[in-house]
């Protein structure tokens, strides 16, 4: 069994959204999110998905925008329910902890949590 490091750098980063996406776009919940109802360019979506979680989790200055906006675009397509932010929560969670463990680990989680907490607030409340 391999030692688990936490999460340190963008490479890291890189790792982690790119281990998850990899088990969203297989996922019977919220996969056709990603592949029908938005029809995500992954090479566009990516770097900007690393972006955002470097700005979370290191302090990294890349990111700009609001993360609400598309994701109430996609409400409008299709209706999120709690389910869906359920299922992109453990699977994050999953990813997180087949991958890494400590601090910043933890953190990744809890602040995953915290945004998908808000984001479900804002689009089923909405």
């Amino acid at each position: 069994m391999e030692n688990k490091k936490d999460i340190e750098s963008r490479e890291d980063i890189e790792k982690l959204v790119t281990a998850f996406y990899k088990r969203v776009l297989k996922d019977k919940t919220i996969g056709h999110f990603f592949t029908e109802v938005v029809k995500l360019d992954f090479d566009k979506h990516m770097p900007v998905m690393f972006d955002f979680w470097e700005s979370v989790l290191l302090g990294g200055r890349n990111y700009s925008g609001n993360p609400m906006t598309p994701h109430f675009k996609i409400n409008e397509k299709e209706p999120l329910k709690p389910i869906h932010f359920e299922r992109w929560l453990q699977l994050w969670k999953e990813t997180i902890n087949d991958n890494f463990k400590g601090k910043k680990s933890e953190e990744a989680i809890s602040r995953a949590e915290q945004i998908a907490g808000l984001m479900k607030f804002k689009i089923i409340q909405a």
